[in-house]
């Protein structure tokens, strides 16, 4: 079973910057793209950003484009996530994503990190 393991999460000031991480273990797989959603309180899960490998395509909500940056080494199954100029509203649960396949859902989440950004 492919476990996906984020760290990096943590409080930070409105301005501030973090950086997530997240990396596979456990049986070996080839993601066809790795991504990264979040989930604020009472609200639903939403997608973040993500890259598919094959060219290095990346992918950005309007609301983190030009802020956060998804970066990432295919061969290792690890994904970053650079968020700059953060704002109270990215607070929330990050999760890291990966799928097998160019369609559907992901086949394996991470457990969560938790995002504060405080005002």
């Amino acid at each position: 079973q492919v476990q996906l393991v984020e760290s990096g999460g943590g409080l930070v000031q409105a301005g501030g910057s973090l950086r997530l991480s997240c990396a596979a273990s456990g049986r070996t797989f080839s993601s066809y793209d790795m991504g990264w959603f979040r989930q604020a309180p009472g609200n639903e899960r939403e997608f973040v950003a993500a890259i598919r490998w094959s060219g290095g395509i990346t992918y950005y909500a309007d609301s983190v484009k030009g802020r956060f940056t998804i970066s990432g080494d295919d061969a290792k199954n690890t994904v970053y996530l650079q968020m700059n100029s953060l704002k109270p509203e990215d607070t929330a649960v990050y999760y890291c994503a990966a799928r097998t396949r160019p369609n559907g859902q992901p086949d394996a989440w991470g457990q969560g990190t938790q995002v504060t950004v405080s005002s």
